[in-house]
């Protein structure tokens, strides 16, 4: 995000002709490959155990269970992050690219409208929702629209209003859980989230709905761990919870590409994990590859 804005100031230079601008582009490119590739984006922390954020049948993908960091970057906190898109039938064969249709309306994804479910107790300290779910962009001519749009708009504009990655996870929820450690559900429904800035809510609490708001390029969950508030300055903080993957209950982070189903539905949770709606309210003033 960051390299990019970069390089729009520094080649600009022809157009607005600002030399300072130009050196401001160029520090901010170092500044984006820093915070993209620098180690400290590392945990050494052990994975947060929590319960899954979905329930039933989904398939992982960009998982750190396969590389780290997951998404290619550190920036914005997403060093573990993970991609779920729901795959309810075992007989359908999910790729991540399409011949055809180009695109298709969310709608006609099973994952949107998927509930998502707060995975411990938390604080919430970020809510959006305000934001268009668009069409897909699974198939190569979509998918080169998405990058283009990523690069030129969504980015640089969460940079300049001071966002973090407010337009690249589009719709989102953030929970502090505690002992520094914060959640980040993105790509959520437009109007889906039931939650408010400053409520208090429990583990399975109903937080909003899959959607495919933000840079995604089908209906999907983004949801990762970081160690601060903000996205700009957050490190990647890893986790685990309970699945069930080729028969067999496990606890970690799914990969591989290979489905798992979790909640109930997996008998991989505790009785009481079935999800039910927030309270509603503030408290007391006191998460082939979808695009990431």
């Amino acid at each position: 995000m960051l390299v990019v804005l970069g390089m729009a100031l520094t080649l600009g230079l022809l157009l607005h002709g600002n030399e300072t601008l130009s050196l401001a582009g160029f520090a901010v490119i170092v500044l984006g490959l820093f915070l993209s590739f620098a180690p400290l984006g590392r945990s050494e922390r052990e994975p947060v155990v929590l319960r899954s954020p979905v329930h039933g049948r989904w398939m992982p993908v960009n998982s750190p269970a396969d590389k780290v960091p997951s998404h290619g970057t550190h920036e914005l906190g997403q060093t573990y992050a993970i991609d779920l898109v729901h795959v309810p039938d075992p007989a359908v064969k999910w790729t991540a690219l399409r011949r055809r249709p180009i695109a298709a309306r969310p709608e006609t994804f099973p994952a949107f409208g998927r509930p998502v479910m707060a995975p411990a107790d938390g604080v919430v300290v970020r809510v959006g929702g305000r934001q268009r779910d668009h069409w897909s962009r699974n198939s190569w001519p979509a998918l080169v629209y998405l990058m283009i749009e990523g690069m030129l708009f969504r980015q640089p504009l969460s940079f300049l209003t001071l966002s973090a990655g407010r337009f690249v996870l589009g719709n989102h929820v953030v929970l502090d859980l505690g002992d520094g450690v914060y959640a980040v559900f993105a790509h959520l429904r437009r109007g889906s989230p039931r939650v408010a800035k400053g409520q208090r809510v429990r583990a399975g609490d109903v937080l909003g709905e899959v959607g495919n708001s933000g840079n995604s390029s089908e209906p999907h969950l983004h949801f990762h761990l970081m160690d601060a508030r903000s996205d700009l300055v957050a490190a990647g903080v890893p986790f685990a919870f309970a699945y069930e993957s080729d028969g067999e209950v496990r606890t970690g982070v799914p990969g591989g590409g290979r489905p798992f189903v979790a909640g109930p539905e997996a008998g991989a949770t505790a009785p009481d994990d079935a999800p039910h709606d927030a309270p509603h309210g503030a408290a007391d003033g006191t998460g082939g590859r979808p695009a990431r």
